[in-house]
């Protein structure tokens, strides 16, 4: 365990900017100490313990990282599949995939051209009919849009939910009954319709016979990717089948982006060259005087006036306008556009956008996996995906699940076998 955190580093874990935690330290709320090495600015691990979401950092026991490994040929589901980070992280940790569906034409076509053994059905999913994988699927997962619902009495029941696709997701529950149903969404689903949305889901869920855990936030950094993304991940075992499911235990080791484009901990080689978009020559001129992990309030008066016109005089922080990614931080969550005004991903030395190769490498996509399509849709596929290390942790954490569920019941390796006690819980 490290004795010391950097300011960046402690921002990064809280989900605070550095000019929130420097507001601290001048208000007495968590003052940081010099290194006794350095003479930086750092906090001691004693004065962070005051933080419940960095409980693990602080666990004397040493957390289990050793790699399950499926005791029989674990299957799964996966609706709103995008460009596949998820299913590649799931595939990745042993997971087999039966189907996977998406209605994005470009998508499907990355997920074909990559995975061509794949069952990728392509198109509406509510012209699916989910009935003929009843008793044959351990795990569905999907990440549904978060669109809020409409009430008709005091707990929201399925049929409240319909014309939502969360409702298509549930019905897919319904008409499969996996053992496991895994939803992952955006972290603004916990105060969506003030939290109504949320709780909507999980009352669907438990109609359908499923007990939903306490949804967790998984901080990207704390996975293996050096992006500062967050997932809300939701999970609903079948009642009754004595399943027992923890959640991914995070790493204490944060990467960067250095780690993602560079040799070295995360890749074997420095990032390929590929196509990528490019700003305009006056709005290069003007990023180039924004310095690495800086952003439009480190241009003169003038310059920010032209650039940020209107919004200059606007509340907010407006932190992703003009913003210059670092080397030694993790970047920023990727957007479905990487020279869009408002959330800027600029290459920390060459004054530019990301360039693709560079997009799905922060999302720790292998620099085999290939993306089908125009410039754009590309960047919004990798843009749009589950971060395929933080998958591989999820994939990871399911199968433990399962190998204790299959184990307690006699199954351990008879595919015969497993496939009579989920009929029996059909």
């Amino acid at each position: 365990m490290k004795n010391f955190y950097s300011l960046t580093e402690v921002a990064d874990m809280l989900s605070v900017s550095k000019e929130t935690l420097r507001r601290w330290d001048n208000n007495g709320a968590l003052k940081p100490v010099r290194h006794p090495i350095n003479n930086y600015r750092v906090y001691p691990v004693s004065i962070l313990r005051k933080f419940e979401q960095l409980g693990f950092l602080f666990e004397e026991k040493k957390i289990e990282r050793s790699i399950p490994s499926p005791l029989s040929d674990y299957t799964m589901v996966e609706l709103f599949s995008g460009a596949g980070g998820l299913a590649l992280g799931l595939e990745k940790a042993g997971l087999n995939s039966i189907l996977l569906n998406e209605i994005d034409h470009n998508a499907c076509a990355t997920l074909k051209k990559n995975r061509p053994e794949w069952n990728v059905v392509e198109g509406d999913v509510t012209e699916i009919d989910f009935s003929p994988y009843k008793g044959k699927v351990d795990i569905l997962a999907g990440g549904f849009p978060c669109q809020a619902f409409s009430y008709a009495g005091k707990k929201l029941g399925f049929k409240d939910a319909r014309g939502t696709l969360f409702y298509e997701f549930a019905r897919a529950v319904k008409e499969i009954k996996p053992l496991i149903c895994v939803g992952e969404n955006v972290r603004g689903l916990l105060n969506h319709n003030d939290g109504k949305t949320l709780r909507g889901m999980i009352s669907i869920l438990d109609e359908l016979g499923y007990d939903v855990l306490p949804p967790q936030l998984l901080k990207a950094i704390f996975y293996r990717v050096p992006q500062k993304r967050e997932r809300l991940l939701i999970v609903g075992l079948r009642r009754g089948a004595g399943l027992k499911y923890q959640f991914p235990a995070p790493h204490t080791e944060v990467y960067t982006l250095k780690d993602a484009l560079k040799k070295g901990r995360l890749y074997n080689k420095d990032v390929p060259i590929s196509p990528g978009q490019a700003y305009s020559p006056r709005k290069k001129v003007i990023m180039q005087a924004v310095p690495p992990g800086g952003y439009w309030r480190d241009l003169s008066l003038k310059l920010q006036k032209e650039y940020m016109q209107k919004s200059f005089y606007l509340g907010g922080g407006k932190t992703g306008i003009a913003r210059r990614m670092h080397w030694d931080e993790p970047s920023l969550t990727l957007t479905c556009n990487p020279a869009q005004k408002q959330t800027e991903r600029c290459h920390p030395d060459e004054t530019r956008p990301f360039r693709v190769r560079e997009y799905a490498r922060i999302q720790t996509f292998p620099d085999d996996w290939q993306f089908v399509g125009s410039l754009s849709s590309q960047y919004k596929q990798i843009g749009n995906a589950v971060p395929v290390n933080m998958a591989i942790e999820i994939g990871y954490s399911l199968v433990r699940c399962l190998n204790a569920y299959y184990a307690a019941n006699n199954l351990r390796s008879s595919k015969i076998k497993k496939q009579v006690l989920l009929q029996a819980f059909a």
